[in-house]
Formats: C-alpha cells, sequence, structure tokens
C-alpha cells in the first residue's frame, strides 16, 4: 500500500471525518493498548472523543517505510492539553491495506506523560 500523503495531516486537522476518510468500513483500530476498535463510523467516534480531551495534535514525521502491503511511520506527536501546556511522544504507526483505503491501523505509544 502507498503511504497516505496527507493523513497525518488530516489527523492534526482534529476533523474526524478527514481522519475517517482513509479508512475502509472494516478498518481494524488499535491505539496503544487500549481496546481494537472495528469499523470506519467507530473508529471515527474513537478520534472525535480523543479529539475532545485535547486542543492540538502536530505529527513530526522521523522516518517514513514501505513494506509489502505495510506502511511504517516514525514520528514525535505533540499534543496541546487544554491547559496549554505542551507534550510530546514517540509514536510508531503501522498501516495497511490492499486498495486505496486502510483496513488496519495501528499506533504504538505511551500517553502516559499526557495524562500523568
Amino acid at each position: 500500500m502507498p503511504a497516505h500523503a496527507t493523513l497525518f495531516e488530516d489527523i492534526d486537522s482534529m476533523e474526524p471525518d478527514r481522519f475517517a476518510a482513509h479508512l475502509a468500513d472494516d478498518v481494524y483500530f488499535r491505539f496503544g493498548n487500549a481496546d481494537p476498535v472495528h469499523g470506519r463510523d467507530a473508529v471515527r467516534d474513537v478520534w472525535a472523543g480523543f479529539c475532545e480531551t485535547v486542543d492540538g495534535v502536530s505529527h513530526e514525521i522521523v522516518e517514513q517505510f514501505e513494506s509489502g502491503d505495510a506502511v511504517i511511520a516514525e514520528s514525535n506527536v505533540t499534543y496541546t492539553k487544554k491547559d496549554g501546556d505542551q507534550v510530546t511522544v514517540p509514536v510508531v504507526t503501522i498501516y495497511r491495506g490492499s486498495g486505496e483505503k486502510i483496513s488496519d491501523y495501528r499506533v504504538f505509544i505511551d500517553l502516559a506523560p499526557l495524562f500523568g
């Protein structure tokens, strides 16, 4: 699967429909150690709920690789908290798909610094 050129820009917009537009109807989504979520609408709703807990998200891509049907992105993500403070954490995202849409999306992150 080729990398989705605007994926992280669309995530950073904090407009859940922009992120969801990249996803297949039956997408599998796993964010950190949270339970998996199935389906584009469910993932959209989870992302919308998360966006309500922060004032901003910004991805800085460190490196991105493609291997078969997978794209692996290493990034530093800066979250702007409701009190204006910012927290940056390292993140690895792996996403896969056999067509234009992402069918498997996994985020490896430790959010403890954000909510700790």
